[in-house]
């Protein structure tokens, strides 16, 4: 999952120093995204260092590749963004912090500006996102943190250097680094501020769509295999999640509409997430013992089942309205930009409506 914690760190701290309520966490944001910045050195001059190890420099030529093809086959920007490398000697760019009710998926919302309103909260540290967590926990909410591998500056740093690769996911599969690339240079093409559910499904639609098309065009024979274990693996535990995240919804529904006793309401809530997790350990013995998601499984909770939403709730409508266009990089940027430029509640039909 991508971040816009760059743009908030950009953006809305440059517009907070005059002077508001959280300007703490506005400076972590700043400081943890220069320091990123400070840590990033051209792609040339690793590949000419002697010191650099050889894994590395195949995995950084791959990467210009991969940009250079986001260019030619999606129409993506020619900028500065990704012809830089930085190792953070960390497992994750920012932590990101996500909360919702103990019996909805609706989460909690947090306004920055030229962000807009979205629905978690990035930290530069994961200390500081914890106890951040651990807050919103003493307020009754249910929580989820969560480790981001890339984030987006919506293009606003190009004139510095623009968002440089990074180690959090430079030795990915070919195929999901392709689709980080390709992910994070959609938000470039387009961002509507405060609707993360819009974003980031249109974002996800372009890496699918572009991964696929450098699989089969570019990519090895060896390199197709590998990630077609990996995104077969994603797949099958996303329509799991899917499955449930349905079924909780329908929970928490019925309950607005006939005032469900609490215990009743929990007692339905528990073997939805119980049958869930038992669904889990199946998939989990089908896969040779995979344990990719054991982390997620084991904290899921309402937080983390509505974080997953924004990101593929909308993606069957954009797909469909990519065909629609013809399969076209150009016309489909532009249908989504006609849809951007309405009114939130408008933008979600339209797109359903057109893309069906």
């Amino acid at each position: 999952m991508a971040s816009i914690a760059g743009l908030v760190a950009v953006g809305a701290a440059a517009l907070c120093l005059s002077g508001c309520a959280d300007l703490g966490y506005y400076w972590q944001s700043v400081s943890g995204h220069v320091s990123l910045m400070e840590a990033a050195r051209p792609v040339n001059d690793w590949l000419a260092d002697s010191h650099t190890p050889e894994k590395l420099k195949e995995r950084l030529e791959l990467s210009q590749r991969i940009r250079r093809f986001a260019v030619t086959e999606l129409d993506e920007p020619d900028n500065t963004s990704y012809h830089r490398y930085a190792d953070l000697h960390r497992s994750a760019v920012v932590w990101n912090v996500v909360a919702a009710p103990e019996f909805s998926l609706t989460l909690k919302t947090w306004c920055f500006p030229v962000a807009g309103c979205v629905g978690y909260r990035g930290y530069f540290n994961e200390a500081a996102a914890r106890r951040e967590a651990a807050r919103l926990q003493a307020q009754g909410l249910e929580v989820s943190v969560y480790g981001v591998p890339a984030y987006s500056t919506l293009g606003w740093m190009n004139w510095a250097g623009g968002d440089p690769l990074l180690n959090t996911f430079i030795n990915y599969p070919e195929g999901e680094l392709a689709r980080i690339i390709f992910h994070e240079l959609a938000h470039q093409v387009l961002y509507v501020p405060g609707d993360t559910i819009f974003n980031e499904s249109y974002a996800t639609t372009v890496e699918r769509l572009g991964s696929a098309r450098w699989l089969a065009e570019q990519a090895s024979p060896a390199a197709r295999d590998e990630y077609a274990r990996f995104d077969a693996r994603r797949q099958q535990f996303r329509a799991l999640t899917q499955a449930t995240r349905r079924e909780l919804a329908a929970i928490y529904k019925q309950n607005e509409a006939v005032a469900l006793d609490r215990f009743e309401l929990l007692a339905m809530k528990n073997r939805a997430l119980q049958e869930f997790r038992d669904n889990y350990a199946k998939l989990k013995a089908s896969w040779g013992g995979y344990a990719g998601y054991d982390a997620w499984v084991a904290g899921a909770n309402n937080a983390s089942f509505g974080a997953q939403a924004a990101y593929d709730e909308l993606v069957p409508a954009f797909e469909a309205l990519f065909a629609r266009e013809g399969n076209n990089w150009p016309r489909f940027y532009d249908a989504v930009k006609r849809l951007a430029a309405l009114p939130k509640d408008e933008r979600t039909k339209a797109l359903e409506t057109d893309g069906a």
